[in-house]
């Protein structure tokens, strides 16, 4: 399908002009695909890399489907979590308002009463999280009998998070001749099996399915010591600086962790934990949008389909658990054709995985180091003819120095005699060295010749031992006297010895 504009494919032209006005001219190829068939009315499992404008890809043709007339709920779009369902929510008023379309938001973790008490107006939309929407439905508050389309974004990870039969239970609470619309960058058998189960004449849309991640992406990955990676994730952040960036961790336990470190060595960040409440999730994605702080640290979870404009970094301070998880870290930048940039930081033990990533999704992740405050090649760093030096505390090597412009200092032998060897350039002597009559007498070592100078005078060198003079110190009973009392007080080495 070789269409070039919204127009073409069924669109609205006031759905259009809005389009326009955010910059938004020209179809993506799933969007190319997936309007036509929604607004005929089919059954839809679409799949596509993360990032490549699925969400428009359904709302536009939901939205303009709604009977505005028709007070009911029409619509009902399912998301894994908050913020991608909260996120949906303002794409939907967006493009909605101007067609008088009401949409409602309703999510775990909120006020359940304040919930109900909004449905008392029923709403053209509802988009919300699995099981705050069956628990709705189940109290007779969400009325589902005239809802003609559910549309379950992100199903692989719906599934994932346990929510197989709260979508079966909102499926089945609605008509039998609703339209179902499933989408992921992915499909799992669990997927497979719910679509073979419910949807009628399924139209399947998978754009490039052999390519799992962006094509305007650039994957690296860096070597550290486990204590050594908050200073590398520093480093990396100082070298490129992204304006903004999300770090993956894996556990909750870590991410107030590497927060605190990140904003001791310098970065404006904050944490998005999965646990939180409402307020609080929103109020940290909020200032990150808004550009109030650079670094956003998060678990799969919490960042799961969010979409943050100007994101161009993603960096795995834990290594994902799978590539299906890697695939979904990845997709939160290089969005809808932009660059973006993937950076993951793994100990020796763990380069295997990344191996493993490269093999599944069939891409080249390329190994980088940190040397001399820049990111390089480690061909370029290895070299033979450099010398590497790397600090024990930090593990950060300074610049390279060749070979040649190592030079040894002159030294003195036991018997006086000054000698330097030649390693590299010309040799040049000490001027105290050079000061003195000599006699140069060369030899031949592994390393070249050996100038070896030779004083010609009788006197002594200023290394040379003196002999001690016993008289310096006193008497013999003096002398013990003092070696007795070293350390003591004043007014007790002053105290005159007992007769």
């Amino acid at each position: 399908m070789n269409l070039t504009s919204f127009e073409e494919l069924g669109i609205h032209t006031d759905l259009v002009n809005k389009l326009s006005e955010f910059d938004i001219k020209q179809p993506s190829p799933v969007q190319a695909e997936v309007i036509p068939a929604i607004l005929e009315g089919k059954d839809v499992l679409a799949h596509s890399q993360t990032g490549t404008g699925k969400t428009l890809a359904y709302l536009l043709p939901i939205l303009q489907s709604i009977d505005v007339n028709n007070k009911s709920t029409q619509k009902v779009i399912l998301a894994p979590t908050q913020e991608l369902a909260m996120q949906i929510v303002r794409e939907s008023e967006r493009y909605g308002e101007q067609f008088g379309i009401s949409v409602l938001g309703l999510i775990g973790g909120a006020a359940i009463k304040r919930q109900i008490e909004k449905l008392k107006v029923p709403r053209h939309l509802v988009v919300g999280t699995p099981g705050r929407i069956k628990g709705l439905i189940e109290l007779r508050k969400l009325k589902m009998h005239e809802v003609k389309t559910i549309v379950v974004d992100e199903v692989d990870q719906v599934f994932q998070l346990g929510s197989a039969g709260d979508v079966d239970h909102i499926i089945r609470s609605a008509q039998r001749d609703r339209q179902l619309v499933f989408l992921s960058a992915t499909v799992s058998k669990e997927t497979a099996a719910l679509v073979k189960r419910e949807m009628k004449e399924p139209i399947e849309v998978g754009i490039d399915p052999e390519q799992m991640t962006a094509s305007g992406l650039e994957h690296l990955y860096f070597v550290s010591e486990e204590r050594n990676k908050p200073d590398t994730l520093r480093r990396l952040i100082r070298h490129y600086k992204p304006q903004k960036a999300i770090v993956f961790v894996n556990t909750s336990e870590d991410i107030a962790e590497v927060e605190a470190k990140m904003n001791h060595m310098g970065l404006n960040t904050k944490a998005l934990y999965g646990d939180a409440d409402k307020m609080a999730r929103s109020g940290v994605l909020a200032g990150f949008r808004s550009g109030k702080f650079q670094v956003l640290v998060a678990s799969d979870l919490a960042a799961r389909g969010l979409d943050i404009e100007g994101l161009t970094m993603v960096i795995n301070y834990d290594p994902a658990t799978d590539s299906e998880h890697y695939v979904h870290r990845a997709g939160r930048t290089g969005r809808m054709g932009r660059s973006g940039t993937v950076l993951s930081i793994v100990t020796d033990r763990q380069v295997f995985i990344i191996k493993k990533f490269m093999k599944e999704l069939d891409v080249t992740i390329e190994l980088r180091e940190m040397f001399g405050g820049k990111v390089m090649n480690p061909n370029e760093v290895s070299s033979g003819s450099q010398i590497r030096k790397v600090y024990p505390d930090k593990g950060e090597p300074v610049a390279p120095r060749k070979v040649d412009e190592v030079k040894r200092k002159p030294y003195v032998t036991g018997a006086g005699e000054v000698k330097q060897r030649k390693v590299g350039g010309d040799v040049s002597y000490s001027a105290k060295a050079a000061s003195e009559p000599r006699e140069v007498v060369q030899t031949k070592g592994q390393e070249g010749v050996l100038p070896i100078t030779i004083p010609t005078n009788n006197q002594p060198q200023s290394n040379s031992k003196k002999p001690r003079d016993k008289s310096a110190g006193g008497s013999k009973a003096e002398r013990e006297r003092i070696r007795k009392n070293k350390g003591a007080p004043k007014w007790l080495k002053n105290k005159p010895p007992r007769v």
